[in-house]
């Protein structure tokens, strides 16, 4: 009889996302088991635990997905968890908090495609603001445009502490510069987008961040995204399937969240599929998530 597809779906927090829950299991796991309020010293036996049941060959017939709300933890479980394979056995590993680095992934792989295809931009060189970086997307999708070269603000809808926080452990992580900036106020919004040439705005569900004279006044500005699926909209008259429409009168970009939300499920389902049908155990981060963004994107 063949091997089952099993998931251990982790997480630091109370309960496990019932979306990526529902996303392993319609992508084709037999069975998905679920871990809560898991701190990152607990990983190591749990990986220990689930590589040991079953023979190396079929290693890859197990994996093991890091969710919960935290970027740097579940970045942590994930590097802990390789330390943890002891050859040669192994199985698969994905993180991906929140949905957050899916959803960063196709955040900046559709801005990217938009950008080249109506304004012949590339990332490289781009200024991105990122509001809402203090959260899980913003931060993700502030180091995927970084390490593609964009020169990325972060910017703190509560001042620049914790944004500065942040950059500081980008700048450890992942050895790219990131510029916090104080976003507590219209007056400091409306000056960051003076300068900004793509506005990502990954803030909380149902708050508002940019608003339509900010946007108009902005005349650099060549696109403005927004992952909020819940109205209020974060960017003020962003329709939720915008795909390119002109946003300002200067001619910005809008990019609304039904749009992106559209590539960041196919992202997540393309990873979990990936991890079936893999040959070896494979490992995946939103590096893995931004390179499939961009293929299913075109």
């Amino acid at each position: 009889m063949a091997e089952k597809n099993i998931l251990h779906m982790v997480t630091p927090s109370k309960h496990l996302s019932p979306f990526d829950v529902n996303m392993a299991l319609d992508a084709g796991y037999d069975a998905v088991l679920t871990y809560a309020n898991v701190t990152v010293a607990e990983v190591t036996a749990l990986v220990q635990d689930a590589i040991f049941s079953r023979p190396p060959k079929v290693g890859a017939r197990t994996g093991m997905f890091f969710g919960g709300k935290s970027a740097s933890i579940a970045l942590d479980m994930l590097a802990t968890a390789k330390q943890a394979l002891v050859p040669p056995f192994g199985i698969s590993f994905f993180a991906d908090p929140a949905g957050s680095f899916t959803t960063a992934a196709a955040m900046v792989a559709c801005v990217e495609k938009l950008l080249k295809d109506k304004k012949n931009r590339p990332l490289r060189g781009l200024n991105v603001a990122v509001f809402g970086a203090t959260g899980v997307v913003g931060y993700a999708a502030g180091v995927i445009a970084a390490l593609e070269g964009s020169d990325v603000t972060l910017v703190g809808y509560d001042g620049i502490k914790r944004v500065s926080d942040g950059a500081k452990e980008i700048k450890t992580r992942f050895n790219v510069d990131v510029r916090p900036a104080d976003g507590s106020d219209d007056a400091k919004k409306s000056a960051i987008l003076a300068a900004t040439e793509a506005a990502l705005c990954a803030g909380r569900a149902g708050v508002s961040i940019l608003s339509a004279a900010q946007l108009g006044a902005a005349k650099r500005l060549l696109i403005a995204a927004d992952v909020n699926a819940v109205p209020p909209s974060g960017v003020e008259g962003l329709a939720m399937q915008a795909n390119g429409s002109e946003l300002t009168p200067h001619g910005a970009l809008g990019l609304g969240p039904l749009t992106i939300g559209n590539i960041k499920y196919k992202t997540e389902f393309g990873l979990f599929q990936k991890m079936i049908a893999a040959a070896k155990p494979v490992q995946f981060d939103f590096r893995d998530a931004f390179a499939l963004a961009r293929e299913l994107n075109g």
